[in-house]
């Protein structure tokens, strides 16, 4: 026997899992961005965190296929907040003379851990040194090319998505786009066939 209002409560769960399963494809590739954008992980676990919660509270009523664009628009934000708070930081620091937060980096403890999807040694270490070139070549860029690339190469949103995303118009994405694939080929020139 259904029970009273059990389409309404099969809607909304049905709404909730879905949003699960987009939080989930979506916090690596947010991770990655952050962390690409601010080199800390511990910095990036908390803007990706904060993005979440921000999406959750602001946008989990929205049609499911906005979400994607939402979701970066936020985080975009929230990269570009961390490298204000950054800056000033850094200035504070450097008119007081005291080191900078990061300045003993530690090593990264996942460099130690093997790599067992590549049975060849070579192509493991070959792959390796491109992803290293590519994140310091990402890491050159200025914020606007970055975040324009990763959203466009990486995330595959569209010119109309990304200037939605960036809060830019379609013009400056196509001009930032266009920029960082300049210099992205030229710094990693040695890695073309």
């Amino acid at each position: 026997m259904p029970v009273a209002g059990g389409g309404g409560e099969r809607k909304s769960l049905d709404h909730s899992t879905a949003l699960n399963r987009f939080l989930a494809q979506v916090e690596r590739r947010a991770f990655g961005m952050a962390r690409l954008s601010c080199g800390s992980p511990d910095d990036a676990l908390d803007i990706v965190q904060d993005t979440m919660l921000n999406f959750v509270r602001l946008y989990a009523g929205r049609p499911e296929g906005e979400w994607n664009v939402l979701f970066y628009k936020i985080l975009h934000s929230r990269i570009t907040d961390w490298y204000r708070r950054t800056a000033v930081r850094r200035r504070f620091h450097d008119w007081f003379g005291k080191p900078r937060d990061g300045e003993d980096d530690e090593e990264d403890p996942m460099a130690r851990v093997a790599d067992t999807t590549s049975p060849d040694p070579a192509e493991g270490v070959a792959r390796q040194e491109f992803t290293e070139a590519l994140q310091s070549a990402l890491m050159k860029l200025p914020l606007r090319q970055q975040q324009a690339f990763v959203l466009r190469a990486w995330e595959g949103l569209d010119t109309a998505q990304t200037a939605q995303a960036m809060g830019c118009s379609e013009g400056s994405v196509k001009t930032h786009y266009s920029r960082a694939v300049h210099a992205l080929q030229v710094q990693l020139e040695e890695f073309q066939p």
